[in-house]
């Protein structure tokens, strides 16, 4: 068996790892990198394996890092079957055409505006190119084997982190190596801790929080507070949020807090249909998910949903203390930008981040305490109060990485490191070494192994 890094190795965007074994190829995850400017440039390039030449693809989840290429690699020539969980399916049907939807905005509006270097700018693929390679999906249930070419047998289980998630178990004869995919929390608002991991003679492993514990706070005292002094000021929250996880565990606590009377009687506006739409979801997967019935209507209650652009560009005038949520989580792209642009640089308002913010991000810059940003080509100032809940995020902590490994039934011959930037990375595999001895590296991007 060979296993080739082709992304995910020295970031945590543009998981794609290429396993060849018998003349047969299969891709475990297939995303989109995202942040750094040279990250996103190798969207463009060409794989190293053609893509007729790539017979299955498995995917761990549906979050555009690790299912957001699949457009691209079928515009090049793939057709074989797409492999997930019944959640993943429903939330890629979902998430890709929104990902090709907001390339051909972004391209139109920049070539509109003139702000982009390439006459004109065009997308990686178009809605209509994501939507073409829906009908390759194949949900597979947890805990079932599946051969998604002869000689492999593949097994999904639990990952927690969003509906869906999975780490990916591959065995053939002679061996098996087990993906960790993005792991959860163990006490995550919404989501049901991961499943304890199958043995492997290989792990490939995620590190996106492998040098940091997540803040011992309060979650909801900490959101409710910064809802109350924005609110004081006369200002409006925004938030950031990816539209699968992130959207739906604020929805659920926005709701509790107004509730209880722990924040004002404000409109919570949620400006991602495919969000609401991802909401409705949790009610078909209720067995993944902490939340009941009544707590998944509740939650769904919680917000207006906006719809029309027209109505998201109406948002921009609010002259009132509100709530957006509003995709892309990271601030990479979508209508939170727009949100951004028109209130960042008025200092009664907040911006709240509420998960990872990849390098080269907005969300990171935000973070990192910048004092403009980049939006469409010009710098905005950003004067509103920036509060970074990381507490929230949807990814295990290291203590949590660290207690998922130690749960593997017996030590891996090699332990591979990947999705996180190179100190965190870096900081795991001294971790993993220093408890357990085990052999661990940290993957380079297009490293090759044989296993």
């Amino acid at each position: 068996m060979r296993l080739t890094f082709l992304g995910a190795a020295g970031t945590v965007t543009g998981s794609k790892y290429l396993l060849e074994h018998d003349g047969r190829r299969v891709l475990v995850d297939c995303g989109l990198f995202q942040g750094l400017k040279q990250l996103r440039l190798r969207n463009w390039d060409v794989l190293p394996v053609a893509a007729r030449d790539v017979h299955a693809v498995v995917l761990t989840h549906a979050h555009i890092d690790h299912s957001g290429y699949l457009p691209a690699l079928a515009k090049q020539g793939f057709h074989g079957p797409v492999f997930c969980t019944a959640a993943s399916a429903e939330l890629a049907a979902l998430l890709l055409p929104d990902s090709g939807h907001l390339q051909e905005e972004d391209a139109l509006y920049a070539n509109r505006h003139g702000f982009s270097k390439h006459h004109p700018a065009l997308p990686l693929y178009t809605e209509q190119d994501a939507r073409a390679v829906l009908h390759l999906l194949q949900p597979q249930g947890f805990g079932a084997a599946f051969e998604p070419v002869p000689g492999l047998e593949v097994r999904f289980s639990p990952a927690g982190h969003i509906l869906g998630a999975a780490s990916v178990h591959v065995a053939w004869d002679g061996g098996s190596v087990l993906f960790s995919g993005d792991l959860g929390r163990d006490d995550d608002t919404v989501m049901r801790a991961p499943a304890a991991p199958p043995a492997a003679d290989y792990v490939v492993m995620e590190s996106t929080y492998g040098d940091r514990e997540h803040p011992k706070e309060d979650v909801a005292s900490v959101l409710a507070e910064t809802v109350q002094r924005t609110a004081a000021r006369g200002g409006i929250v925004v938030v950031p949020a990816f539209a699968v996880g992130r959207a739906q565990a604020l929805l659920y606590l926005l709701g509790q807090l107004r509730r209880a009377g722990r924040i004002p009687d404000l409109p919570v506006f949620l400006n991602s249909p495919m969000a609401a739409d991802v909401t409705q979801i949790y009610h078909r997967h209720r067995g993944e998910h902490r939340l009941d019935a009544q707590q998944c209507q509740a939650m769904c209650q919680t917000a207006r949903v906006i719809n029309s652009v027209e109505e998201s560009r109406k948002l921009n005038e609010l002259r009132f203390p509100a709530v957006i949520v509003s995709a892309s989580g990271m601030a990479t792209g979508g209508r939170v930008v727009h949100h951004l642009k028109a209130f960042a640089p008025d200092r009664r308002n907040t911006i709240l981040l509420a998960g990872y913010q990849a390098a080269g991000t907005r969300g990171a810059a935000l973070v990192a305490g910048a004092r403009e940003i980049k939006i469409h080509g010009a710098y905005v100032p950003v004067r509103a109060e920036v509060v970074s809940l990381g507490s929230l995020s949807a990814h295990a902590d290291r203590e949590e990485l660290l207690a998922w490994a130690g749960r593997l039934p017996r030590g891996p011959k090699r332990l591979f490191i990947t999705h996180g930037e190179p100190v965190a990375a870096d900081s795991l595999r001294l971790a993993l070494e220093e408890r357990h001895r085990w052999s661990c590296t940290v993957a380079e991007h297009l490293q090759a192994v044989t296993l």
